[in-house]
């Protein structure tokens, strides 16, 4: 009685006290737990909802760098002067445009997340 459980050929003690409601119990929990290792590995093995994933995330990550740098930017109407002239607006834009290329720099990754979130989409519609 001194081999491993996992080995083939062994027989199993204890088995007459089990009443056959505490066997269905058991065989439905195994079934149960084969069903969710099944599930994990089809998804480890699903390719394209991984890449789906994967784009899902660029996307929130680019969104959320848009909102950031939508944030960092002010412009408001008062900064276009009083008269609220396109002139002046053109010159708040140059600064906001200044500002913009600035965060670039400082962001380079979140730059290429976003052009590659970018050729990913371009790429996808043109499939289509």
């Amino acid at each position: 009685m001194g081999q491993d459980p996992s080995q083939p050929g062994q027989e199993l003690g204890g088995d007459a006290e089990r009443s056959p409601e505490q066997l269905r119990a058991e065989i439905e929990q195994t079934r149960e737990e084969m069903g969710d290792t099944v599930a994990a590995l089809a998804e480890k093995t699903d390719v394209k909802a991984q890449a789906q994933r994967a784009a899902q995330n660029a996307r929130a990550t680019a969104t959320a760098k848009v909102n950031e740098i939508k944030g960092s930017v002010p412009f408001r109407k008062d900064d276009a002067g009083a008269s609220g002239s396109p002139e002046a607006a053109v010159g708040s834009a140059g600064d906001a445009g200044k500002q913009l290329a600035g965060l670039a720099q400082r962001n380079r990754v979140g730059l290429m997340v976003g052009g590659a979130l970018l050729v990913g989409i371009l790429i996808g519609r043109s499939r289509s």
